[in-house]
């Protein structure tokens, strides 16, 4: 939108604009300091300071929106249009907008768990069957139950030190120039699908791997015509390649879902804290809470497809048996909105709900914390975004962050030291004093892959009986 702004009165000089926010200023060095092109720096209004704090926050939201306008333009503005009704028909499909309709949905009315365009029917055309995402009943729940404790806090601990020693290892290079949160992004996710499955591969492969084959099987999830020739025998082909790097290829959704979400998540996350100056608000006892805020700012997998199995109302809308459902987690999340809904429903949305939540929600907010403790101290705002206009979750193609501030590590005496972080440690270690103590793992090389009788021990619960290990 164009502000025009009226002629200054003769002989007076006009203040130059400031900056867009979210832009790297030459000289600004806090992204959380009121800009004093906008403010004066002595005054303190409360309401002047409520208006920079919204501003910044439209900032965030706009770079953010970019990721679903350049994706998916036509389907993002069909949302948009209708997100005001909390449930919507259009023919054999129904959109759910409304959080307690979402809930619903996924709770109270039967789902073809294999049905054709959902997550358990690409699930099973990617292997033999028998996942958890094409379930159904108890065992589907047995299922579930024991995932959950693959994940659980225990397995958290456990699978912590391979994402920490990367971060301890790339995040100070933004000491010697920009870096990209994308590809670090890949490289976390790699080495946690190692960790949860046993696969020897390396990071960057295998998280290749899964995002090209939830890309082959993305067309499946949304409406409107599909060429399902080619796109089944590009999704085998896909499926296939990632098998390859499994120990079992009943791990392959496993992967699927922890490298597709993680890359999704992670930069948009970061780049929402860089535009909305939060960095100086996060340390060790705020991150926690913000992780959780900004998944559900930015909803990684913004909508669940799913097919109804029986007939049913939902909120007050008649659903018939093979209904093709399309719930809107960015929604019922209430993303769109600054805040969320009261209760703890509308933040757990973005990882679905009751006997359909995601498990790995926990594993999720501990990653995406531990990424912001390691940022926060450079304060790092964003030079280049480019949109993934191919990739099966709304996200960043490119996300290139610089520092703007050196961060003060503290020597054995105590004493404040401003060099370098890569210069204030010998390359072999993997603590840095800047990342601080959240992020901080045993000096050494990165911990290898954990090597457990069941060489995808959290990845058993997607099989069928019991685990295929020899």
């Amino acid at each position: 939108m164009n502000t025009v702004v009226p002629d200054a009165p003769a002989g007076r000089r006009t203040a130059p604009s400031p900056a867009p926010t979210g832009a790297a200023t030459p000289g600004r060095t806090d992204p959380g300091r009121t800009d004093p092109g906008r403010t004066d720096p002595g005054r303190t209004d409360p309401d002047r300071s409520a208006l920079d704090r919204a501003a910044l926050d439209r900032a965030a939201r706009r770079r953010d929106r970019r990721v679903y306008l350049h994706s998916h333009p036509v389907l993002f503005a069909l949302l948009a249009a209708t997100r005001r009704r909390p449930v919507v028909r259009l023919g054999r499909t129904v959109l759910v907008h409304d959080t307690e309709a979402y809930r619903e949905a996924l709770t109270r009315i039967p789902l073809d768990r294999t049905a054709p365009g959902t997550t358990g029917g690409a699930a099973a055309r990617l292997t033999d069957g028998g996942l958890l995402f094409d379930q159904d009943g108890a065992e589907h729940r047995s299922a579930r139950r024991v995932l959950a404790g693959g994940l659980d806090s225990a397995a958290v601990r456990r699978l912590r030190p391979h994402w920490l020693a990367v971060l301890a290892g790339r995040v100070p290079a933004i000491a010697d120039g920009p870096i990209d949160l994308v590809r670090l992004a890949q490289e976390l996710s790699g080495v946690t699908a190692a960790a949860l499955t046993g696969s020897p591969a390396a990071p960057h492969a295998l998280a290749g791997a899964a995002a090209r084959a939830a890309e082959a099987a993305a067309r499946d999830h949304l409406p409107g015509p599909r060429r399902r020739r080619r796109t089944a025998r590009a999704s085998a082909a896909r499926a296939a390649d990632l098998a390859a790097l499994l120990p079992d290829p009943l791990d392959t959704m496993v992967a699927v879902a922890t490298v597709n979400t993680t890359v999704a998540a992670l930069p948009r996350a970061a780049a929402w804290c860089a535009d909305a100056g939060l960095w100086p608000s996060v340390d060790a006892a705020t991150a926690p809470a913000l992780a959780a805020e900004l998944l559900r700012l930015t909803a990684p997998s913004p909508l669940l497809p799913r097919v109804a199995a029986e007939d049913a109302v939902l909120a007050g809308r008649r659903v018939r048996a093979g209904d093709r459902l399309i719930l809107v987690a960015r929604h019922a999340a209430r993303a769109h909105r600054p805040e969320a809904a009261p209760g703890p429903g509308a933040t757990q949305a973005v990882f679905g709900a009751g006997p359909h939540a995601c498990p790995g929600a926990g594993l999720a907010r501990v990653l995406l914390a531990d990424l912001l403790l390691a940022l926060a101290p450079y304060r790092p705002v964003v030079t280049r975004a480019r949109a993934d206009r191919r990739a099966a979750l709304p996200g960043w193609a490119e996300l290139t962050v610089r520092r703007t501030r050196t961060p003060t590590a503290r020597t054995p005496t105590g004493r404040a030291d401003t060099a370098r972080a890569d210069a204030a440690a010998p390359t072999t270690t993997v603590t840095p004093a800047t990342t601080g103590p959240a992020v901080t793992v045993p000096p050494g090389p990165a911990p290898p892959a954990p090597a457990p009788t069941c060489p995808h021990a959290a990845a058993a619960a997607l099989h069928r009986g019991a685990p295929r290990c020899g």
